[in-house]
């Protein structure tokens, strides 16, 4: 952190985080305001100390950086220095075409991932652009950058709140919370103190982002710019992305593969010149060997296996934003996910409809419906009433109203019906049943006293604990003359009944879960509603519903123990953004590779942090702009299908990976123990150069090869000792029969240097392109047929191959036609070590990288 950063920490007021459990008066003292506001000069004088209410832009890469960046990873490094020395020595044409598919490669990157330096412009507009402040003791509209701590803001329906706040004053004040708690229902808010220990439980608080529903608040402003809530976000955003996991393995295997062919050249160029050959020729031939020991097409083999993985995923319904996600998102064992809108619909419904004993009975929602159709606020609960109900009302006509009253958590409507002249009042079952002095069942009205009070609130508890919201519905014939209904009004009433309503788990929920967790995919819940209600939730949905920890638990564990909580702890509720990314932290630090899948503003750090960040197509913003993955379908089951395409893509690139392992390792070994051996080289640096051209030309149909079952079956990540472990298999397999065919040219048929490397040349590539039907699948490979592309450019790359030394331009490259009886002798190498292949297969892809038991995995 540099000074001045932490100089701006230390003028924020975080001593203040927790302001909704601090009296007023004490706020206001810390903060130095009064009834008049703050003056013109005083508010100067506080945006230069604290800042203005704005977030941290991300700095995004130049384009230069950007691609300078990419290109000092070692295998860019090496494919560049593998470029010009082929050009250097006499290769022009090899040489160009490692350096375009590294140029291709790296330009498609950049492209593909510069979304990501608008994140932070997305974030800042996402807030509201004017606020209404008391400045020298009058109301006025200012930018809301110029908003400080200490002022008094006037907020009413439809404002975004623009800071932080202690609400002083409201009337009939709601806000929605959804995209910072995930709190699905509307909150109202009132001044006073609040014990709550989370924003989520802070009635006399308001929070940057969210939006005004209903009322108008007056609220002292605590907090601004990113020492607020939305704020925190911000600063998530601002962070370096660190490196995915794909992106860290390939780096591995960029220094594994530079080590390799620095040591092999060394070890070559040294042992030939110790033996007295020319320096010159030794130097080159070692240049050749490192060429050839360099996998030329994997960066285009990987972007373009990637690329096409990307309209694959399209097709299913998910936009990729950085290619590399597409891997992790393979590799995922762990998928944290929201509630609101991810899990559930974000859409109230009404559950159930009770009558005074807790038993099914649609009355109370028929009468709870006429008055939210006649005279309610058009609230999510008025709204699921009227849905529920749409001719209930028919019939039914306005009389009089009395509007819902938040200081007395109820509402009325006068109706004239088929019932006549009906009082029909509802609201918070508290408020509605201390009025009461009868209650129905069916068409007999009896009396009531406490206990049928208790028994009534008994039922709204354990619908409470079912994460159940209810609303009581009373009713009282009415006598006299129609009017404005008033308090004195709403007494003697009869109690109707009970509503209940819910966030339901959308319909594809569980199956979802269960076919994520039959690929080794483990989900949690990670939300800032109430526990209680995450509980419920996760036990529709088939999670261990056992144990869910709020933010507050969270907050008194360690790292250390918060790493062990979350191996057996799979719903979370009540967490502020940066407990998210906690949790997270905790399981990848276990060596998890974990996603995230969320919708909301309080999304945005844990999208950040997780190794894979999801959203969805009606998300905010910010949390589209944090997101690595966007699902035009809010349903799990479109992650599941993306989880499918990522091993499905990965599977072709480690493809190309194990052959080249294989077939590049072994050869290159067998040239350099020749060029010792040999009283002349065993095949010119053209060759080589030619050699390698070819075989990578004939992998370029691996990105539209077909992938068997079990290679998506469960998570895979780049496995360095399994992939040496199958290079050292393979490769001495591969150069054992190359000594052979040395011998049989040397001792059976004496050929001739020129018949020797030409010879060698077509069983080169000969076993190199015929053992990709075999790698390419643990299977039979007569079983496993490749992709028609696949089929088609290993099969004319190997004719071309076979074909250059029978015609003139054979001779451009010093290859002469070896004679009939030495082909046959080749051959009969060629299928004997085809055999010996398939018969080791197993004992390599045992030791390949494999679908290994992941952290985390279920």
């Amino acid at each position: 952190m540099n000074a001045a950063s932490a100089t701006s920490r230390e003028k924020r007021p975080d001593s203040l985080h927790a302001f909704w459990t601090q009296p007023p008066e004490a706020v206001c003292a810390r903060l130095g305001c009064g009834h008049d506001g703050l003056s013109t000069d005083d508010a100067a004088r506080r945006l230069a100390q604290y800042g203005p209410n704005s977030d941290v832009e991300a700095k995004a890469d130049s384009l230069a950086r950007a691609i300078f960046r990419r290109l000092l990873e070692p295998l860019s490094l090496i494919l560049l220095a593998a470029g010009i020395v082929s050009v250097l020595t006499g290769d022009a044409v090899g040489g160009s075409i490692i350096v375009v598919i590294l140029v291709v490669s790296i330009g498609l990157d950049t492209v593909q991932e510069g979304h990501a330096a608008r994140t932070a412009e997305i974030l800042r507009r996402s807030v509201a652009l004017k606020a209404e402040v008391k400045r020298d003791g009058v109301f006025r509209e200012i930018e809301v950058d110029q908003v400080v701590p200490g002022d008094l803001l006037r907020v009413r329906a439809g404002d975004i709140i623009p800071a932080d706040a202690l609400i002083l004053d409201c009337k009939a004040f709601t806000a929605g919370e959804a995209a910072l708690t995930g709190e699905p229902y509307p909150v109202a808010k009132r001044a006073g103190p609040s014990a709550g220990e989370s924003p989520g439980e802070a009635a006399n608080a308001l929070f940057r982002g969210a939006v005004a529903q209903t009322g108008e608040a007056i609220a002292l402003a605590v907090g601004t710019g990113r020492n607020t809530v939305f704020g925190a976000a911000a600063s998530a955003l601002a962070q370096a992305q660190l490196p995915s996991p794909f992106e860290r393995d390939l780096h591995q295997f960029g220094l594994v593969i530079a080590r390799l062919t620095l040591g092999l050249v060394l070890v070559v160029l040294a042992t030939r010149v110790a033996f007295g050959r020319p320096a010159l020729d030794s130097l080159m031939f070692a240049v050749a060997l490192a060429v050839g020991l360099t996998p030329e097409l994997l960066p285009m083999i990987t972007t373009v296996t990637l690329a096409r993985g990307a309209m694959r995923m399209a097709s299913r319904k998910v936009i990729v934003k950085r290619l590399a996600s597409i891997h992790d998102l393979g590799a995922m064992t762990v998928l944290c996910t929201d509630k609101t809108g991810t899990l559930t619909s974000a859409e109230i419904t009404l559950a159930r409809s009770l009558d005074e004993a807790g038993a099914d009975d649609p009355r109370a929602a028929r009468l709870g419906a006429v008055a939210a159709d006649l005279g309610g606020d058009r609230g999510a609960l008025d709204a699921a009433l009227v849905a529920c109900s749409t001719e209930a009302a028919k019939g039914w006509l306005l009389s009089g109203r009395q509007a819902f009253d938040f200081s007395r958590r109820l509402g009325s409507v006068l109706t004239a019906g088929p019932e006549g002249p009906l009082l029909i009042v509802k609201g918070a079952p508290e408020a509605v049943l201390a009025l009461c002095t009868a209650q129905r069942a069916g068409d007999v009205r009896s009396p009531m006293g406490e206990t049928e009070r208790a028994h009534a609130l008994e039922t709204v508890h354990a619908l409470a604990q079912d994460g159940l919201r209810t609303i009581a519905i009373a009713s009282r014939a009415w006598s006299g003359a129609p009017h404005e209904i008033a308090a004195d009004d709403e007494k003697e009433l009869v109690f109707e009944g009970l509503c209940a309503f819910a966030d339901p788990p959308k319909a594809t929920a569980a199956t979802a879960i269960a076919r994520l967790g039959a690929a080794g995919v483990r989900l949690k819940i990670l939300s800032g509603d109430d526990p209680i209600v995450v509980k419920r939730l996760a036990g529709l949905v088939g999670l261990n519903a056992q144990t869910v920890l709020s933010g507050t638990d969270i907050a008194a564990l360690s790292d250390d123990a918060l790493a062990v909580r979350v191996q057996t702890v799979d719903a979370y509720g009540r967490l502020a953004p940066d407990q998210k990314s906690r949790v997270i932290k905790a399981l990848q630090a276990r060596g998890a590779v974990v996603g995230y899948l969320g919708d909301g503003i309080n999304d945005a750090p844990a999208l950040k942090g997780a190794d894979i960040g999801l959203s969805v197509a009606g998300a905010t913003g910010v949390a589209q702009a944090a997101a690595d993955m966007i699902l035009l379908a809010s349903d799990l089951e479109v992650v599941a299908d993306g989880v499918q395409e990522g091993r499905r893509t990965f599977a072709n690139i480690l493809k190309y990976v194990r052959m080249g392992a294989s077939s590049n390792f072994g050869n290159m070994l067998s040239m350099a123990v020749a060029s010792i051996a040999l009283p002349f080289l065993p095949m010119l640096p053209t060759q080589i150069l030619l050699n390698n051209l070819l075989y990578d030309l004939s992998e370029i149909g691996i990105p539209f090869d077909d992938v068997r079952p079990e290679a998506t079956q469960r998570p895979q990540v780049w496995d360095m000792h399994g992939l040496l472990r199958f290079a050292g298999v393979m490769g001495p397999l591969s150069s054992l029969f190359d000594f052979l065919t040395f011998g049989a040219l040397l001792f059976v048929f004496h050929a001739a240097p020129e018949e020797f490397r030409t010879a060698w040349f077509l069983e080169s590539m000969a076993t190199q392109i015929l053992v990709i039907f075999i790698i390419r699948t643990n299977g039979r490979p007569w079983q496993d047929l490749p992709s028609p592309a696949l089929a088609l450019s290993s099969l004319v790359a190997l004719l071309v191959a076979l074909a250059l030394p029978f015609t003139p331009m054979g001779a451009w490259f010093g290859f002469v036609a070896p004679p009939p009886a030495m082909l046959l002798g080749i051959a009969g190498v060629v299928v004997t070590y085809l055999v010996c292949a398939e018969l080791l297969k197993p004992l390599a892809l045992s030791g390949r990288q494999r679908a290994k038991a992941m952290p985390g995995a279920a």
